[in-house]
């Protein structure tokens, strides 16, 4: 079975997004808007889960796009309620596929009144946890490691749902946040390095949580502030939001490629926009990676604001020297292999008039497996460039990641086998440059660059230091990097 994207298979996939909204009627329409909003972070499947006083609670999942299953009137009715959560999946590749039971949120009914939950990330020891909690008699209805939480929270021996929780979230490895809820209560939780993103908002009575503020924005919700590392925040519709800290505290290791890739640009991350740090990545990479060219032109559209931020460092114009297809979506018939195989085609077109006898700087935010990097080089000579020059927008990305993302296994990662100048060759072009991590750092905000004792992200697909062991992979074999 052929890639669902066949063009885009280069690129790391963010495994979803989650929303949740309470003191608000029809709380599901709401939710349905934050997912749309949130389509980016996952395209496989989407699913809202609502509570009403009179008919409890109630869930819709399905596979595809939001805009394509929460828009009906007729399937948005069995939804009622002020209260509703809801989730997007990430977009598998190849044969790997999902079940239905796969796609959050998760429900369960306890002895003191039903729960759901949705989580983003990806919890490190799941393996472990499944094979004890199934020889202890639990009954798994899905292939998912976030129904472990579920199956916790149902040991547990706490009265209330949320110190469940909390119990839950204490024998979980990894990386989480998390949009749960009972009859009555809309709960966050972010994991104690905060690895993964959660905020908070308010629309006149009622409170949203978001993974990001982009989703916010679409409901005309307004930003109160980030969920904090390690944060537990309990809202009820009348009492607002109760606050405090489960887990020990620990220094922050947010994931930096959300600055680079998996946010919307439109989102903003510590109290700044991704636009404009990604705008200054591209300041940084012009700095450490000049080049004489005649243009630069990104990879849209994540390379785009890189692209920008290159152009006005360095001098030289900017320009769309290729044109995305916007139309060209999942569902798309691939009835010949000789259409297959127009891959990169079908997303991407070269802007002939502006590329022809053109030196050429291609700003991109990330190669992983380097096979649409050259696909995009050849679209670019073939329109006649004289010169392709390739600046990318993050280093190197040489190791997986273990934290919520939809990474490539080691081997299949174009840096751990290559050094920068073999990775040039190996896509026959005239240069490649990646930005450094130091660089990466500075472009974030963090002017002294990146803290080698105590780095205040999590960059771990770059330098192979996970703040958390990867403890299920290293049972399998995987090897860490060594110490240096």
């Amino acid at each position: 079975m052929p890639p669902a994207h066949p063009f885009d298979d280069d690129k790391l996939k963010e495994e979803c997004g989650i929303f949740g909204v309470i003191g608000l009627t029809d709380a599901a329409n709401f939710v349905a808007l934050g997912l749309h909003a949130l389509q980016h972070r996952g395209q496989e499947a989407g699913g809202i889960v609502s509570h009403d006083p009179e008919q409890g609670f109630n869930s819709v999942r399905r596979f595809g796009y939001v805009r394509d299953n929460f828009t009906s009137q007729s399937l948005m009715e069995t939804l009622p309620g002020p209260l509703a959560i809801g989730h997007v999946r990430y977009s598998t590749a190849g044969s790997k596929g999902a079940a239905i039971r796969d796609v959050q949120p998760f429900f369960g009914e306890f002895a003191i009144g039903g729960a759901a939950i949705a989580h983003n990330g990806n919890i490190t020891n799941a393996i472990a946890l499944r094979k004890e909690l199934i020889e202890r008699g639990s009954i798994f209805q899905s292939g998912s490691d976030s129904e472990c939480i579920i199956h916790l929270m149902a040991r547990s021996l706490q009265k209330r749902i949320p110190e469940r929780m909390e119990d839950a979230l204490r024998r979980v490895e990894g990386a989480f946040s998390v949009v749960a809820m009972t009859r009555s209560k809309l709960i966050g939780v972010r994991d104690p390095l905060g690895v993964r993103p959660l905020v908070l908002g308010q629309l006149g009575d009622g409170w949203v949580l978001s993974s990001e503020t982009c989703a916010l924005d679409i409901i005309g919700a307004r930003l109160v502030r980030e969920i904090e590392p390690g944060e537990m925040v309990v809202i009820t519709a009348g009492g607002g939001v109760e606050s405090h800290f489960p887990f020990r505290r620990q220094p922050s290791r947010f994931c930096i490629f959300e600055h680079v890739y998996f946010s919307r640009p439109d989102s903003i991350i510590g109290g700044r926009s991704v636009y404009e740090t990604r705008h200054q990545i591209g300041v940084e990479l012009a700095r450490e990676a000049p080049v004489e060219a005649d243009i630069v032109c990104p990879v849209p559209d994540s390379g785009t604001p890189a692209a920008i931020g290159y152009s006005h460092e360095s001098g030289i114009p900017f320009a769309m020297g290729i044109i995305r297809n916007q139309y060209m979506g999942r569902t798309f018939i691939e009835p010949t292999e000789q259409i297959r195989n127009m891959g990169v085609r079908l997303k991407l077109n070269v802007n002939r008039a502006l590329i022809e006898g053109k030196r050429v700087i291609l700003v991109d935010d990330s190669v992983v497996r380097g096979t649409t990097s050259r696909k995009i080089k050849e679209m670019i000579l073939d329109a006649g460039a004289a010169e392709v020059h390739f600046r990318i927008a993050s280093p190197p990305t040489a190791w997986p990641c273990f934290y919520g993302v939809d990474t490539p296994q080691r081997e299949k990662l174009l840096a751990a086998t290559m050094s920068e100048d073999e990775m040039r060759d190996h896509l026959q072009v005239d240069s490649l440059k990646f930005i450094s991590l130091d660089g990466l750092y500075r472009a974030v905000g963090e002017a002294g660059g990146r803290n080698a004792k105590c780095p205040q992200y999590c960059d771990a697909c770059f330098s192979g230091e996970y703040p958390v062991a990867p403890s299920d992979m290293i049972e399998k074999g995987f090897a860490l990097k060594a110490a240096e």
